[in-house]
């Protein structure tokens, strides 16, 4: 987990964050616009069985998910979910995209952060964003349209039952709102098309790329408005390239239902305010061809609003929320036998700690008491040495030798001895 966490905290939603500590993550949020930090953030990943497919669909898809998601994000096998979610609330993250694939097929499934719901979508069929721009004449990927979040058009969602409001609202909250009294249009190069097909309960998800370009216009002219360079090698002078009958590109093509009224002035050249012009849609991928189907109320987990495939009745529903009651139960047993154990253990630790400290201030008070006592008894031995020194003197009348009374223990000399010193300086005298 810290792997992920170090890493996110460096390179996630391109802001400039350094430090591992703790203390330093209250910084990460230091200079954010409240519209940035309100913004729906995403994590998208991969779990399953290995691909190539798979792997290249979940880059395409952070790519539309930009710029609030991890567009550098590098999930291993060994991080689990939890450590995405112990995270999500640091970098603002609500939204988790997760792609699995089995042996039976292709899913998606959109979790929301950090307690649920999640849904699960089948994925029929897809394309990748390098197939869908291959077949196209003429591209338009550039990365400044990734630089503003997508808008999000639905369409047909509004057929009978809860989980089709779910899914409506899902897919809304997906992306930042937008305050039609305050947008700049300039901010919309992207949008993201919902369909939902009610005889085959299936939703086409498509990803364009908008263009807005002015109509009422010849060609040449369009030309010279938007600062390219036409060819004059056909023409006598400017005029009669002017005043040639060509009709603009976007009349020739484009139908009167593509054509709008600005509001406001755009940053690409002569869309200006209160003109005409028209919307283009060039399209980004990637594709793909959702169906719904389970709805669970938990992350991942817990009961099961809606399915698709299989059917329960209430007496199947009511065994299974009674195991899923008694797994909580067990689960907060669990919990809190682990809570008093931990409690123990630190209680332990604290006496054990203890006892050291006194442990250790009884031996520094042995030691002064081992060193007073030696002190004692070395002075004790020299007092008692200089007793024997001068006995010796008084009783046999002569200086003792120096090695006579070194080593002792301190001991008095026993009365037995003094008659042999008496004999000894008896026999002398004679």
């Amino acid at each position: 987990m810290h792997h992920v966490l170090n890493y996110l905290l460096k390179r996630l939603f391109k802001h400039s964050v350094q430090g591992r500590c703790v203390k330093r993550n209250n910084q990460i949020n230091v200079g954010e616009k409240e519209e940035v930090v309100k913004a729906p953030h995403s994590f998208v990943l991969h779990r399953g069985l290995p691909g190539e497919h798979i792997v290249e669909l979940t880059k395409d898809f952070r790519k539309v998910m930009e710029p609030f998601t991890a567009s550098s994000l590098k999930a291993r096998k060994k991080n689990s979910i939890k450590d995405f979610v112990s995270i999500s609330s640091i970098l603002h993250v609500t939204h988790m995209y997760i792609f699995t694939k089995t042996e039976l097929g292709m899913y998606l499934k959109i979790c929301k952060l950090p307690r649920g719901p999640t849904l699960t979508f089948k994925i029929h069929s897809f394309s990748l964003a390098r197939d869908v721009i291959s077949m196209l004449k003429k591209q338009m990927v550039y990365e400044e349209a990734f630089q503003n979040a997508p808008l999000s058009i639905l369409n047909n969602f509004s057929g009978e039952g809860m989980h089709q409001k779910l899914v409506a609202s899902m897919f809304q909250n997906m992306f930042p709102t937008i305050n039609l009294t305050t947008v700049n249009l300039s901010t919309i190069r992207r949008c993201v098309c919902l369909n939902y097909n009610t005889t085959s309960k299936t939703i086409d998800f498509r990803h364009y790329a908008i263009k807005v370009v002015p109509v009422g216009l010849s060609r040449g002219v369009k030309k010279l408005v938007q600062a390219r360079i036409p060819n004059l090698s056909k023409c006598q002078d400017i005029s009669d390239f002017l005043t040639k009958p060509t009709m603009s590109e976007s009349e020739a093509e484009d139908d009167e239902t593509s054509h709008v009224t600005l509001p406001q002035k755009l940053s690409s050249r002569g869309n200006h305010a209160n003109s005409k012009s028209a919307i283009r849609l060039s399209e980004l991928g990637p594709r793909l061809t959702l169906q719904l189907i389970k709805v669970e109320n938990g992350l991942l987990d817990g009961e099961v609003l809606f399915h698709e495939l299989v059917f329960k009745t209430e007496e199947e529903k009511l065994a299974l929320e009674k195991r899923r009651e008694q797994k909580r139960k067990l689960k907060e047993k669990r919990k809190k036998i682990q809570e008093q154990n931990k409690k123990q253990k630190e209680e332990q630790k604290q006496a054990h700690k203890e006892k050291s400290l006194k442990g250790i201030l009884k031996k520094k008070e042995s030691d002064v008491l081992l060193q007073k006592i030696a002190k004692e008894s070395v002075e004790k031995s020299e007092l008692e040495e200089d007793d024997d020194t001068q006995y010796y003197r008084e009783e046999v009348g002569e200086e003792p030798d120096k090695d006579l009374f070194q080593g002792k223990t301190g001991t008095k000399r026993p009365h037995k001895h003094i008659a042999r010193y008496k004999s000894k300086r008896a026999k002398l005298d004679k």
